[in-house]
């Protein structure tokens, strides 16, 4: 799918995404993982900030949101006021993004990496921002550890992605294997299609 018109999908899918922003079953992972971010945080693909309501105000100093969604950006703009978030916006697509080496304590990524077209080369990315006593921490979704399920995942994928955009199929654990990256935790429900991953740099 080109870049543009994936834009426009996630566009048009704002009133969905803000409906969904306090999904209770989401929420309780959000909360698990998002509590643990500290000081000068990077959220990439902030959507429309259902992260926010987890940052604990006494940690962190403030957040980036980034999204290549100019609509998202804007909903999370006002959400980030609703909650008193000390936090900036960048309208830009992650494979165009720079930053200095060692900018962020922290960096947040949730249901992000099904989207992006090279997720080990995005996850080095990851590794050079963040700072060397910092953290990594990701909410997502992949493949399944049922065989059955994962089956059908690959079968689904094709239409899966042109309807929603991402894929259903990326296999998050291996991934990460292949990032940079050192895995500190990783917390795996609804038979591994959900992870929840705590993870810091390798310098």
């Amino acid at each position: 799918m080109k870049k543009e018109k994936l834009i426009k999908k996630y566009d048009r899918k704002v009133a969905m995404y803000e409906n969904n922003r306090y999904n209770p079953t989401v929420a309780v992972w959000r909360d698990k993982l998002v509590k643990d971010a500290f000081g000068k945080v990077l959220e990439v693909g902030v959507g429309v900030g259902a992260n926010f309501p987890f940052y604990d105000p006494e940690k962190v100093k403030e957040v980036t949101g980034v999204d290549f969604s100019y609509e998202m950006i804007e909903s999370a703009k006002q959400l980030a006021v609703k909650y008193q978030l000390n936090a900036n916006f960048i309208h830009q697509d992650i494979d165009t993004l720079i930053f200095e080496s060692n900018s962020f304590d922290s960096i947040v990524s949730t249901l992000t990496l099904c989207s992006y077209p090279y997720p080990v080369e995005t996850l080095n990315k990851y590794n050079d921002w963040c700072k060397k006593d910092g953290r990594l921490l990701f909410l997502e979704h992949g493949l399944s550890a049922n065989s059955i399920l994962a089956v059908t995942q690959k079968i689904v994928n094709p239409l899966y992605r042109k309807i929603a955009g991402c894929h259903c199929n990326r296999d998050i654990s291996k991934i990460l294997k292949e990032s940079k990256l050192e895995v500190e935790h990783l917390e795996q429900h609804w038979n591994g299609m959900v992870s929840l991953i705590w993870a810091k740099p390798s310098k």
